[in-house]
């Protein structure tokens, strides 16, 4: 079985981020954001995920930066 939304997953996983962290964003828990991802998003949900994925990784690397110097 092939899953969906893969370049989502694949996104959130680049990005360095946790998927609760985007559902948390998005407005989601967790569970309820993996259930959304079964089924293939239309483009104009999966350019708002894309853009919560971007934030959390300048958050994150902003962050990574300030505890490391």
């Amino acid at each position: 079985m092939i899953q969906k939304n893969m370049d989502i997953r694949g996104a959130i996983k680049k990005a360095g981020v946790r998927q609760w962290r985007v559902a948390e964003a998005y407005g989601l828990c967790e569970g309820n954001f993996s259930r959304l991802l079964r089924k293939e998003l239309d483009k104009e949900t999966k350019k708002h995920i894309y853009s919560i994925i971007q934030e959390l990784q300048k958050s994150e690397l902003g962050q990574a930066a300030c505890v490391s110097a």
